[in-house]
């Protein structure tokens, strides 16, 4: 099917959802309620197609670089999180890689050559099995961000990412990086230099990024003691621990708790 690039294309999928194609501006009556959006480029010259999050879309598709067009599916959260089975973790602050398993629905979507009339019910079918995938992907953790070029492969990404899931849920405990590299199955020199390039900081400081945010949380949370919170979170002792918060939060730990009383 040949189609204009600088047009719009609206399918719309249901009352809850809808998907446009291309790169024109297009007013915001009709949209459902409480959307967010999933900009997909729909390009495929020099990369992979890349997935973008909106919690709070516009009215501007967003077109991919080069001015090409992306593929916009504009559908109400109530709906995201009923076909993940809970809320969404995505979000806006990456840029995500379309999974290989994925690049076949769009291209459906995007390259349907059928006549007219079964070409509409083959795209929209098509459309709910893609943003199906995304909310699955996003449910088990297997999205890919990318921040600026990432030189490593796409399965050596997915074990950083696997990293970075690690330390989230770990970050109490002593890790180091040749632990994390070998659970993750990744060398060490791989998994900082794909680290880096995903997420834009070091494994060490994702690591104590994890711990204070934990200690903010019990801090204003909780009535435990503040020495017990900066173990809990891994530091050996509250110097250290005090110290660490300070350069992050710009107060002592004792000092935040105590505005908040």
């Amino acid at each position: 099917m040949q189609r204009d690039e600088s047009a719009t294309e609206l399918i719309r999928v249901s009352d809850e959802m809808l998907a446009i194609i291309g790169t024109a501006p297009l007013s915001q009556q009709g949209w459902p309620d409480r959307a967010v959006a999933f900009a997909i480029d729909l390009r495929e010259v020099r990369q992979p197609p890349s997935l973008r999050f909106f919690a709070e879309p516009t009215r501007e598709p967003p077109a991919g670089e080069d001015g090409f067009p992306c593929l916009y599916f504009i559908v109400t959260r109530e709906a995201c999180e009923r076909l993940r089975g809970g809320p969404l973790s995505i979000h806006g602050d990456y840029t995500y890689l379309l999974a290989p398993s994925m690049r076949p629905i769009l291209r459906a979507i995007r390259d349907c050559a059928l006549p007219e009339g079964s070409a509409a019910p083959y795209r929209l079918a098509k459309c709910i099995e893609l943003l199906c995938e995304i909310l699955e992907a996003d449910r088990v953790g297997t999205l890919v961000p990318v921040v600026g070029r990432c030189t490593l492969s796409e399965l050596d990404r997915r074990r950083v990412v696997a990293s970075r899931t690690l330390i989230e849920e770990r970050s109490s405990e002593p890790l180091t990086l040749d632990q994390i590299a070998r659970q993750c199955g990744i060398n060490r020199t791989k998994l900082s230099r794909g680290f880096r390039e995903i997420y834009g900081t070091s494994v060490a400081d994702a690591i104590a990024e994890c711990r204070l945010a934990q200690a903010h949380r019990a801090l204003l949370g909780t009535d435990l003691p503040v020495g017990l919170i900066g173990y809990r979170s891994g530091y050996q002792n509250n110097a250290s621990f005090t110290r660490a918060f300070g350069r992050r939060y710009g107060v002592p730990p004792s000092s935040l708790r105590s505005r908040m009383n």
